[in-house]
C-alpha cells in the first residue's frame, strides 16, 4: 500500500513543525533557558521593577554570569526594555552564591 503524496507532505510538515518547536523551546542564552530569562523580565524593567520570582532565580542558578556580563554594555538589553543595571543586580537579589563581577 503506497502513501499518497498529500499524506507524505502533511507528515513531513508536522515533523518539521515539531522539530522547530523542540529547537526553539530548548534555546539557552549563557546557560539560561529563554523561558527562565523571560521570567526575570519584570524584575529588570523600569520604572517599577518587581522583586525577582523564584522561577527567575532558579533559572539563574546555573547561568554563566561572565557570559551574561558581556551583555551589560550592549544596546540589546535596552532595546528589549531591560535595564542593564537592574539585570546586573539579579544575582545578588536572588542570593546566588556567585555574583557577577562585571
Amino acid at each position: 500500500m503506497e502513501a499518497s503524496p498529500r499524506l507524505v507532505i502533511v507528515t513531513l510538515l508536522l515533523v518539521g513543525i515539531i522539530n522547530i518547536f523542540e529547537f526553539s523551546s530548548a534555546q539557552n542564552i549563557c546557560k539560561v533557558p529563554i523561558n527562565g530569562l523571560m521570567a526575570c523580565k519584570p524584575a529588570v524593567t523600569v520604572p517599577n521593577p518587581a522583586p525577582p520570582t523564584t522561577t527567575c532565580c532558579s533559572a539563574l542558578t546555573h547561568a554563566d554570569l561572565q557570559c551574561l556580563c558581556s551583555y551589560k554594555n550592549s544596546q540589546l538589553l535596552p532595546s528589549l526594555g531591560i535595564d542593564p543595571n537592574l539585570a546586573m543586580q539579579l544575582p545578588q537579589k536572588c542570593k546566588l552564591p556567585h555574583t557577577a563581577n562585571c
